[in-house]
This record gives structure tokens, sequence and C-alpha cells, in this order.
């Protein structure tokens, strides 16, 4: 079985990923970026995209890896990725899907200044490229087939996970780290995913 977590950037889908996996017994978190940052430090400069989702081969890959490791590895499988674009929604998730692979999909969507706000909070300024990406992601990731959506303005990360657990009848583990740690844990979560 596949989680993806879809959303703007500054959604809380990294957060929301790892508090997955934390609760969820035998559950692993895949990274499609990796697969984007290997691109971009293989392949010649003058041919390399502004965005590594549209090089082909990077929808082609991640479609592969997802594949294989849910053919070959028998737990939960927790995607934090950013996928607005239909066709490539088409190319990975519904391809997925189509072959088999279930896979539930969740869209982390937030207001505008809800997303500026954590993106502030990670040291994105308003016009870094994750905060100048807000409104087409918000404008696309609204749409049906980016279902299902989760608002989360309101709701704390503890929320977001029941529900999502609750959406897939997964059960997760009692959580018994205390406040502080928890805060601890999510600001490394944080620091680990910053890029630079």
């Amino acid at each position: 079985m596949i989680l993806w977590i879809n959303g703007a950037f500054g959604s809380g889908k990294t957060t929301v990923a790892y508090e997955l996996n934390r609760r969820i017994p035998n559950s692993f978190v895949y990274d499609p970026e990796n697969v984007g940052y290997f691109i971009r430090k293989n392949a010649p400069r003058q041919i390399l995209k502004q965005d590594f989702q549209d090089h082909a081969i990077w929808r082609e890959i991640n479609f592969s890896v997802l594949q294989t490791i849910n053919s070959e590895y028998n737990g939960i499988i927790i995607v934090p990725m950013t996928i607005v674009k239909p066709q490539y929604f088409d190319e990975i998730i519904n391809k997925l899907s189509s072959n088999g692979v279930e896979v539930h999909h969740f869209t982390l969507l937030a207001n505008r200044e809800t997303l500026l706000k954590r993106l502030k909070s990670r040291g994105d300024h308003k016009n870094s490229w994750p905060a100048k990406q807000i409104d087409r992601c918000i404008s696309s990731l609204s749409q049906e087939m980016f279902k299902t959506h989760i608002h989360t303005d309101r709701l704390t990360i503890e929320e977001i996970v029941d529900r999502i657990a609750r959406e897939c009848k997964l059960e997760l583990q009692v959580d018994s780290r205390g406040t502080l740690k928890k805060k601890f844990d999510r600001f490394i979560t944080k620091l680990k995913h910053i890029r630079i």
C-alpha cells in the first residue's frame, strides 16, 4: 500500500509523512525528490529543466521504483511529494493504481497566508521558489482529481495523521512522546529536509 501525501510547499507533507512513519509499524518513507537530485547531478547542465518533474525520466524512475518496492516490501510506503500537473499525476499515481498497486492519495490544503507563514518558519522568504509556487499549487490541487482533500489551516498534525489512518483503515501505535519530544522530532525532520 502507498500513502501519497500531496500538497503545496509548506502544507506539512514531510512532517505528516514522518509522523505516520513513526506510528505505523512496518512503514517506509520514500522521497521522489532524491531522483530529481540524481538527475541534476548526473546530466549535462544544458539539458536540465528548472523543475526536475518536467524530465520524463523522473516520472518513469519514480513509477518503476515505487512499483518495485511495493511488490517486494510487505509494508506501507509513505510518499510526501507535491504533484500538481494532471499529466504527471496520471503518469505516476494513476499508473500505479492501474497496475494493481493500492494507492491512497491525500492533498493537504491551506490558504495562502497559512502556507507563507509555514514557509517562513522553515526559512523560506516570500520570494523563494516554494513561495512563488503557492498560487499554482492551490489552483491545481483544489481540483477534483487531487482528492482526498484535507484542509489543514486549523488542524493539528495529530488530527491530520489520525484522519489519514482512519481513511486507510490503518491502526496507529500509541504516541507516548511528550510535547517537547514531539516538537524536537518535528524540528529535526524539518532541519533534515531543508533544501539549499
